[in-house]
């Protein structure tokens, strides 16, 4: 659900304007109300960058911390924001020229590999030459072009022949004019020695800073935090400075934001302590309410779905608690197999003991669909590939196992679900923004589906229900049509309530048909999963035929492992993507969820 929120405005005499913001990001309950973009703004965007730069130096810092053990990060230190900002450019500044570093070292690698081709020498000896009057000219052609001839002619050296190319040089008199087709390789500037020794002395150079990038990301990682929250905190004030409007010859100081509805009794005697004034004010219509989701704890693992798409409108539901049952049950159908489902829960469970409590939520979840696998994996009779309907021992209850053709409808039937209830969820949102007649022609359509699908989805169910309960359905289809054509735009014309009503019906109609059978993919990814396991069993088994049992044993479990890793690691993806698709794409469609809300974001400290 979402927060319900206060609206305050605040005025204060400009002498007091500071303590009051004090006073007001100590409290740390209060959302500014942005009135001004702060993307013009040249302080603001120049703080942002410097946060950006700070942020990318620290998740650098992160990743040479994690390649040692126990590392012990040294406490902050007190710096200026100069200080700070001195302390970032040295370490760019190292990692600047680190990269410069390992880009030579790549380029003289290039060479390197030439040069050996052409052997250990030195361009001092063949200098030694031109006194003489001659010159040494290095090429090289595919051997079908070689000329024996130049031989004599150009006196040719070959050097060597690598890949069917041969490398050879000229040594001829200076004025003499070469008419050779081949190749004249840019040289390096360096013999291999040289080259060998310019390598050596970067990659030396490379661990050097390597050497002072780690020992600053345990001495300066907590430092760089610090300052990090104080250019945040700096950030904060200035954009609440910006939002500030002044008053009655800049001596009054307007400042208006949001606050949950508990919080605001706090505030209110906080402020009241301190003699600062403030009004609560009515939330208008085009108000851009900040939202706040507070879910239950199963809910509130699924939040990062609902931020993933957008944050729901203040007017709107949360859709968090509505498609989070159904998240959880796609993900398992999607899964498809329970041996899979109990690696998830088990490794999530096992690494939920070890990581930081702010990733222990992510892991919660994966829990959840790994059990959901489990379950659904255990009723279609699918544990790591293996078909327990053919297995002999289980064949007495091999008729309580959900069949593929089974699965397909249920797969169905629970899209349908889903969809009417999103046309539930919808007319309840439309009840209550606008009013209750302003809902009738959503319920409509809702009691025209159900009657609908109970007169004729049924009985296709081999679920027969009684002529009299049929006409009944009937009836209900047919007065929920009437509403829906009808009344669907209460107060306008007959006439255009009846052409937005047709054109309702005929989005509804091929909309329902084209919504629901996009779940059929629950059934086809889940058996894709299951097949691809038990395929991965037969190439163990048929593959090692005939070997002798230990080669075979060992050969047996480097297909397994590796097949059944590719399979947990592709159902993984299939089974977090599609159920995000038929949330994001059908039940939201059919919800009428319109997102675009701006999270709750209280004016505080760091």
């Amino acid at each position: 659900m979402i927060s319900k929120m206060s609206k305050y405005a605040f005025m204060v005499y400009h002498k007091e304007y500071n303590s009051f913001l004090s006073q007001l990001r100590d409290l740390g309950v209060v959302h500014i109300q942005e009135l001004r973009s702060t993307y013009e703004n040249t302080e603001l965007q120049l703080i942002l960058s410097q946060r950006k730069r700070i942020n990318q130096v620290m998740r650098d810092m992160k990743k040479l911390n994690s390649q040692e053990k126990d590392v012990q990060l040294a406490p902050a230190r007190a710096v200026t924001k100069e200080e700070g900002l001195g302390l970032l450019k040295t370490i760019e500044e190292l990692q600047e020229r680190k990269l410069q570093l390992q880009t030579s070292k790549a380029a003289l690698d290039k060479e390197i590999d030439y040069m050996q081709i052409w052997g250990n020498f030195n361009y001092t000896h063949l200098s030694r030459l031109k006194p003489a009057g001659y010159k040494v000219t290095f090429f090289s052609c595919p051997n079908s072009k070689f000329d024996p001839a130049w031989i004599d002619e150009y006196n040719v050296i070959e050097i060597n022949n690598v890949q069917s190319v041969s490398y050879f040089i000229t040594i001829t008199p200076k004025d003499v004019v070469i008419d050779i087709d081949a190749e004249r390789p840019k040289m390096p500037e360096m013999g291999l020695d040289e080259l060998q020794a310019s390598y050596a002395q970067k990659e030396e150079q490379v661990e050097a800073i390597n050497r002072e990038l780690k020992a600053r990301a345990v001495s300066d990682y907590n430092t760089l935090q610090a300052l990090d929250n104080q250019l945040q905190d700096e950030y904060n004030l200035s954009n609440v400075m910006i939002q500030t409007e002044a008053q009655a010859d800049d001596k009054l100081m307007l400042l208006e934001g949001w606050t949950p509805v508990e919080n605001a009794p706090a505030l209110e005697a906080a402020l009241d302590a301190e003699g600062f004034y403030f009004q609560p004010l009515e939330i208008a219509e085009d108000d851009k309410v900040p939202i706040q989701l507070k879910n239950n704890k199963f809910s509130q693992l699924y939040e990062p779905i609902t931020k993933m798409f957008a944050l729901p409108k203040y007017t709107e539901f949360d859709p968090t608690p509505f498609f989070a049952p159904f998240f959880m049950l796609f993900f398992g159908l999607c899964f498809g197999d329970g041996g899979y489902g109990l690696i998830m829960f088990l490794v999530c469970t096992y690494f939920k003991m070890k990581v930081p409590a702010e990733y222990k939520p992510f892991l919660s979840l994966f829990q959840l669909f790994g059990l959901s696998a489990v379950v659904v994996g255990t009723l279609t009779g699918s544990i790591f590939g293996v078909d327990l309907a053919t297995v002999p021992a289980l064949v007495k209850v091999k008729d309580y196992f959900i069949s593929s053709d089974n699965l397909m409808t249920i797969s169905i039937v629970l899209g349908l679900v889903q969809i009417i209830f999103g046309k539930v969820v919808a007319a309840l949102q439309t009840h209550s923004q606008k009013g209750f007649k302003y809902s009738l022609a959503s319920f409509g359509w809702v009691f025209t589906i159900l009657a609908l699908v109970c007169a004729f989805g049924l009985p296709a169910l081999d679920v027969h229900l009684p002529d009299m309960v049929i006409t009944i359905m009937y009836a209900i289809a047919g007065v929920g049509l009437l509403v829906a054509l009808f009344y669907n735009s209460p107060g306008k014309n007959i006439f255009v309530n009846l052409g937005s009503g047709l054109w309702a019906a005929y989005n509804n109609a091929s909309g329902l048909l084209g919504d629901t059978l996009s779940y059929i993919r629950l059934f086809a990814i889940g058996l894709t999963g299951g097949i691809l396991g038990g395929v991965f069993n037969s190439l163990a088994i048929d593959l090692t035929d005939g070997l002798h049992i230990i080669p075979k044993a060992i050969c047996m479990t480097l297909i397994l492992v590796f097949g059944h890793s590719l399979n947990f690691a592709l159902c993984t993806i299939s089974s977090l993507v599609h159920p995000l698709r038929l949330t994001f794409v059908e039940y939201y469609k059919n919800a009428e969820f319109e997102g675009g809300g701006k999270e709750y974001t209280p004016f505080k400290k760091a």
